[in-house]
């Protein structure tokens, strides 16, 4: 009873401490920090800066714009579609540029500031792209595409798309029979002699029109005329039908429960077939291109040799996507990337239009997966491809491990790396000029985001926003002033305007944090690094109690996503949970945030580090930053909780179920159990497909270590989880069940999805996580 007192009068003196942080405040998020704005953007006179914004605290965002007459950011009230439109990047060298609003063409002359509406009919149209002619430009109506002369207004169809299949000729006993009577009839060959006469006729009178281009139950997709309007090119595509898993819901407005289709699962039934095709408009023939010869497409992934049923497997040929081509300025050079579906190489190709014939300009390959700043992880994603000239293009490629800027010139073959270092590439943006690029790096710290211009030639690179923390940068038309997103660690995201020169001073023109925010001294994490056991250096976000608070208790958290950063120097995408870590540390605990093997920032090796087992070194991050607490801050290895979501509940499952004993406590959020039952695009990049390599699943996945459990375990999932299904937690509910398991909990939360919504899930989520690690981490 004596030791039972002192522990509520220790929890109380915590409690109190903590006084000025409420899970009922903190939980509301951006209602209690502040609206922060976002989608900043320049107008199109390079005059006024356009961002959505929520200041008041409305159901949603609005826009609003700022320039150098206003003391204050107004709400946009003009009903003219000009204030928001993203058309600058693509059309800045023309007066007139052409975008579409609601289906209706509009045109807008940025000399005179008129708005003019060009074409309005019953099918909208849409995808306007400029020609290498002035006075052409040209855009899609009911997937086909027009060129439309500005100058004449005349209007011509350069395709003719058509789904469903082309008429075949008749079978072969109709035309016996077609046959017979054309033998012995001469009414029946008069009539056919007849009908030639009056086809030909027609045909010398007839106006051309582009040939039927059939698709039958394909998808017509990346539907693209060439600069010079000779040429349309497209993709066709077959996607497999694919079973979902249903969600439930069970709160609805009728009293009865209704069932949406969520995502499949992952598996190599999901591989999808492509073609890529040519329309050559003069010609008015269509080809298709062959991509047989790529390097590497026909071998088989190491990872077969392992397998006795694949290891000899001779037919092998990988399956691919095709994007779009990008056009040098002349319109001439054509470049596309390529991905492999299992997006472990990707090229870039040169296109010859005329003959349908490609030359390989670059591979990359990774036995693990594709990917980086500027280089997407998902194979239907297209990364950083431009030109600079008629002959050179750039890219990003991660061949040195780092994700790096690279141009290629078509007529000398030749590759140059214009950055390099162990940091990456972040943003990349042509400067007016095409003399520089302006770009966003790791150089000074992998958890900053720093502005640099970069001039080509000299490849001499001049810092223009170096300090700690992250420049979101749009630069003004004419480049003179930069419009700047910033955060810092307890500072979340603003607006600021400043020159475009190094050391800029920036004027800050929004100001969205609430009175009730300021008033809590918001601590600034320590990032630090401490040993893998491998060697390799790990970040992490580090928060300390006062000293005479500490209770040599601590709380690892777990981001999720996998591949996200979360041990930088600026404003979280976690805020709920930074503001909890706040609260934590009132109470006396360390908490530790780590950027596990596979998070964002770190370069290729680190990214890939859990390639064919998920919890293998992500999860031994984990136990060598409580190693750093123990050993450093001086925590009692029997008093260390870990938690997260998502991908964070899932390291949570796995620490908890094969390394027993290590964590008194944890919490798993929204977590996947077993890999098999989550989504295409994300897993089969680490883990393969269950059909070839089914033990990098069966290692990876909790539910197979569901008998290890020994700890105390509290599980929390939405019902209506479209994206970690509730499927995957009752699953292993049912196997602790069958198991006879007693220290596990389970809280449900009828009508949220993967990323909570409601203020009173997130304050019974979280206190229930308090009482957790208040009850099993604090000494009574």
């Amino acid at each position: 009873m004596k030791k039972y007192t002192s522990f509520v009068l220790v929890l109380f003196t915590f409690l109190a401490s903590a006084q000025n942080l409420r899970l009922e405040d903190i939980m509301k998020g951006n209602e209690f920090i502040g609206h922060q704005p976002d989608n900043h953007r320049w107008s199109i006179d390079g005059q006024t800066v356009l961002f959505d914004w929520n200041p008041n605290n409305e159901i949603g965002n609005s826009t609003y714009f700022w320039n150098a007459t206003l003391k204050t950011p107004q709400k946009v009230t003009t009903s003219n579609p000009i204030y928001d439109l993203d058309f600058m990047a693509t059309q800045k060298d023309f007066d007139v540029v052409y975008y579409t609003n609601q289906g209706v063409l509009y045109s807008y002359t940025k000399s005179t500031k008129k708005t003019k509406k060009v074409i309005q009919l019953a099918d909208r149209i849409n995808a306007v792209e400029r020609s290498t002619n002035a006075d052409v430009i040209f855009f899609q109506q009911n997937r086909n595409i027009y060129e439309f002369n500005t100058k004449d207004f005349s209007i011509v169809q350069l395709t003719n798309f058509k789904s469903g299949k082309e008429n075949k000729a008749s079978k072969e006993e109709d035309l016996f029979l077609k046959n017979q009577q054309k033998e012995l009839f001469q009414f029946v060959r008069d009539e056919e002699a007849s009908s030639k006469w009056y086809e030909e006729k027609s045909k010398n009178k007839k106006e051309k029109f582009p040939k039927e281009i059939f698709y039958d139950k394909s998808s017509l997709e990346q539907i693209k005329a060439s600069p010079d309007g000779k040429f349309v090119t497209f993709r066709l595509s077959d996607y497999p039908s694919q079973a979902s898993t249903n969600v439930e819901n069970f709160i609805t407005d009728d009293g009865f429960t209704r069932q949406e289709k969520a995502r499949a699962k992952v598996s190599t039934a999901n591989f999808s077939k492509h073609k890529f095709g040519i329309f050559n408009v003069e010609k008015d023939t269509t080809y298709y291109v062959s991509f047989s010869n790529l390097t590497g497409i026909k071998e088989a992934p190491k990872y077969y040799q392992d397998y006795e049923n694949l290891k000899d497997k001779s037919d092998y040929e990988t399956a691919i996507v095709m994007m779009s081509p990008v056009y040098s300025p002349d319109g001439k050079n054509a470049v596309l990337e390529i991905r492999s579906q299992d997006n472990k190489h990707r090229w870039i190709v040169q296109l010859d239009l005329a003959s349908g014939k490609i030359t390989e300009l670059d591979h990359q390959h990774d036995e693990a997966w594709i990917g980086g700043p500027g280089i997407p992880g998902y194979s239907f994603s297209s990364g950083t491809l431009g030109f600079i000239d008629n002959s050179t293009f750039y890219f990003q490629s991660e061949a040195t491990g780092f994700s790096h800027l690279y141009t290629y010139n078509l007529k000398t073959k030749k590759k140059e790396a214009l950055t390099k270092g162990n940091w990456e590439v972040r943003e990349v943006k042509l400067s007016n000029d095409k003399k520089s690029f302006y770009i966003t790096t790791t150089t000074t710290h992998p958890g900053n985001r720093s502005f640099y211009k970069l001039d080509i030639a000299s490849k001499k690179m001049t810092g223009i926003l170096t300090n700690d923390g992250n420049y979101e940068v749009e630069l003004s038309p004419d480049e003179k002033t930069l419009l700047v997103r910033y955060s810092y660690k307890n500072k979340p995201w603003e607006l600021y305007v400043g020159a475009n020169k190094p050391n800029s001073d920036l004027k800050q023109i929004t100001f969205s944090t609430t009175p009730e925010f300021k008033k809590y001294n918001w601590k600034t994490p320590e990032v630090i690094t401490f040993k893998a056991e491998d060697g390799t250096n790990v970040y992490a976000r580090l928060y300390q109690p006062k000293v005479e608070n500490k209770n040599k208790a601590a709380v690892i958290f777990v981001h999720g996503a996998g591949y996200l950063q979360n041990a930088h120097n600026y404003w979280s995408t976690y805020h709920r949970e930074y503001m909890f870590h706040n609260l934590l540390t009132d109470l006396g605990y360390t908490v530790l945030d780590i950027d596990y093997r596979a998070s964002d920032g770190y370069g290729r090796d680190f990214r890939t580090g859990i390639y064919r087992h998920m919890g293998g070194k992500d999860l031994s991050d984990q136990l060598d930053g409580k190693k750093y607490l123990v050993q450093n801050l001086g925590i009692d290895p029997n008093r260390v909780g870990i938690y997260g979501g998502s991908y964070g509940g899932f390291i949570t499952l796995m620490a908890l179920l094969t390394e027993p004993g290590e964590f008194k406590a944890g919490a798993a959020l929204r977590s996947v159990t077993d890999w098999a039952h989550y989504n295409h695009g994300y897993t089969s990049n680490i883990l393969n497909f269950p059909e070839t390599d089914p033990e990098a699943y069966k290692k990876s996945s909790p539910i197979y270590f569901a008998n290890n459990l020994q700890d105390k375990l509290l599980m929390l999932h939405g019902m209506v989880d479209n994206n970690v299904q509730f499927q995957d937690i009752v699953r292993l509910t049912q196997r602790f069940i069958e198991l006879g398991k007693k220290d596990w909990d389970l809280a449900v939360f009828p009508v949220e999805s993967h990323g909570f919504t409601e203020t009173y899930s997130w304050v019974d989520e979280y206190r229930r996580i308090l009482n957790l690690f208040n009850e099993n981490l604090l000494q009574k």
